[in-house]
C-alpha cells in the first residue's frame, strides 16, 4: 500500500510535532525564513504566469496551478510553515507537547516565514523582476496588496480560515502518501483550490502585501499602478498588520488548528483509545 490510513497519519504526526516543538529557537527561525522564502517564490511565479496571459480568467487558473511549488519546497526540502504547524494541536491535545511549547513553535516559525516572505518581496523588487510586461508585473503586485489590505475584517477572517483548511487537508494528504510523487500529487489540488478560490494565506500575504509596499517606492512602479487605476492611499504597514495579517492570521489558526487538527485527532486519535 502506497499510503498511510487516515489513523495512521494522526498517530504519525504526535511524533512530528513533538520534533517541532523540541527544535531550539535558532532552528525554528532560520527553518521559518527558508518556509517564508519557498512560499513567496510560488506566489512569485504565480503572478508572473497570471500577469503574462491576456485573459484574467486563464491567468488566474494558471497561476493557482503554478503556486503548489511553494507547499512542495517546503514539504520536501525540510523547513517550518506556521500554517501547517497548526496541525500541533493534534499533539497538544494527546498531551505530548505543552501548550507553551506549541505557542512558542508558532510565533517563532511565524517570525521566521516573515523574514523570508520579505527577503523576497524585496529581491522581486529592488531586483526590478517586477519590471516585467514593462511594469506590468509591478501593477499587477500592487494591485494584489491593495485589494488585501482594503478587505473587510470579517472576509479576511473567514477566507483565512477556508484557506488553511484546504493547507492543513494538502500537508495531511502529503503525509499520507509514501513517495515523493505521491506528497507532491497531494498537495497539488487542495493548494491549486485555495488560489483559484482567492482565499487568505497569512504567509503568502507576508509576501504579496510586503512586495506591494516596497513597490510604491519606485516611481515608475506606482505610475504603472496609476495607469490601471489603482487607488494606492490605503496600501499601508498599519493596513497590512490590522486589515489584513491580524483576520487572516486568526482565521488560518481556527481552519487549520481547529477544524483540522482538533477535529481528526478527536476522530482518528481519541476514539481509538476509547474503543482499546
Amino acid at each position: 500500500m502506497n499510503l498511510f490510513s487516515p489513523a495512521e497519519v494522526a498517530r504519525n504526526y504526535i511524533g512530528i510535532g513533538k520534533g517541532k516543538a523540541a527544535l531550539p529557537i535558532s532552528k525554528m527561525i532560520l527553518l521559518g525564513i527558508l518556509a517564508g522564502a519557498f512560499i513567496a517564490f510560488g506566489g512569485v511565479a504565480s503572478t508572473t504566469v497570471g500577469v503574462s496571459v491576456e485573459a484574467a480568467s486563464l491567468g488566474k487558473f494558471l497561476g493557482a496551478c503554478v503556486f503548489p511549488g511553494g507547499l512542495t519546497m517546503v514539504l520536501l526540502s525540510g523547513s517550518e510553515l506556521f500554517t501547517g504547524n497548526c496541525l500541533m494541536t493534534i499533539p497538544l491535545l494527546e498531551r505530548e507537547i505543552k501548550f507553551g511549547g506549541m505557542i512558542k513553535n508558532w510565533v517563532f516559525v511565524y517570525i521566521g516565514n516573515f523574514i523570508g516572505a520579505m527577503i523576497v518581496g524585496a529581491i522581486v523588487i529592488f531586483g526590478h523582476q517586477a519590471s516585467l510586461f514593462s511594469n506590468g508585473m509591478a501593477a499587477s503586485v500592487i494591485s494584489t496588496a491593495v485589494t488585501k489590505c482594503t478587505m473587510p475584517f470579517g472576509d479576511a477572517l473567514l477566507k483565512g480560515i477556508a484557506c488553511n483548511f484546504l493547507v492543513c487537508i494538502a500537508v495531511w494528504i502529503a503525509f499520507a502518501a509514501k513517495d515523493v510523487v505521491g506528497k507532491i500529487v497531494g498537495l497539488f489540488f487542495p493548494i491549486m483550490l485555495f488560489v483559484l478560490c482567492g482565499f487568505e494565506h497569512s504567509v503568502a500575504n507576508m509576501y504579496f502585501i510586503s512586495a506591494g509596499l516596497f513597490a510604491k517606492s519606485n516611481a515608475a512602479y506606482l505610475q504603472a499602478a496609476a495607469d490601471a487605476g489603482i487607488d494606492t492611499s490605503a496600501l499601508t504597514w498599519g493596513s497590512f498588520f490590522g486589515k489584513n495579517l491580524l483576520p487572516v492570521t486568526i482565521g488560518n489558526i481556527i481552519g487549520g488548528a481547529i477544524c483540522v487538527g482538533c477535529v481528526y485527532w478527536f476522530v482518528y486519535v481519541r476514539k481509538n483509545k476509547k474503543e482499546q
